[in-house]
């Protein structure tokens, strides 16, 4: 059986009248606010934690939660030569990896706004809170 991929093709407004029309239409339509929570950690284990506390207070607050999103891991690599001056041929690598994640909370209330600035997060977690 083969699956079948529906797609919609819009027409292009060729005039500028057909452009304000479609701009109106676009601005009547409801604009939700979102809360945006990013979480920046070196280690996986703990950013998976803190994620799983943000999401059961906005389980018990009744709230829609789109996420958690991972984000690409950013490695920093850094190259140090062993010795103080000698042997330049002699090097280590060493890296760090930043794991990422976003957690999107549609429609926010005050009440989840509060307890999420009053959440305790285990050291080496940062945290962003954007409206």
């Amino acid at each position: 059986m083969s699956a079948l991929k529906k797609t919609v093709v819009r027409k292009k407004p060729e005039k500028k009248d057909d452009i304000q029309k479609e701009s109106k239409v676009s601005s009547d339509q409801v604009v939700m606010s979102k809360l945006r929570i990013k979480l920046k950690a070196y280690d996986h284990k703990i950013i998976d934690n803190s994620v799983r506390q943000i999401i059961d207070i906005a389980n018990r607050h009744g709230v829609e939660v789109v996420g958690p999103v991972p984000l690409p891991t950013e490695v920093l690599k850094y190259t140090v030569n062993r010795s103080s001056f000698v042997h330049k041929n002699a090097r280590e690598q060493f890296e760090m990896r930043v794991h990422k994640r976003i957690i999107d909370i549609l429609s926010p209330n005050q009440e989840i706004i509060e307890s999420l600035r009053d959440l305790n997060l285990p050291s080496g977690v940062d945290i962003s809170i954007k409206i």
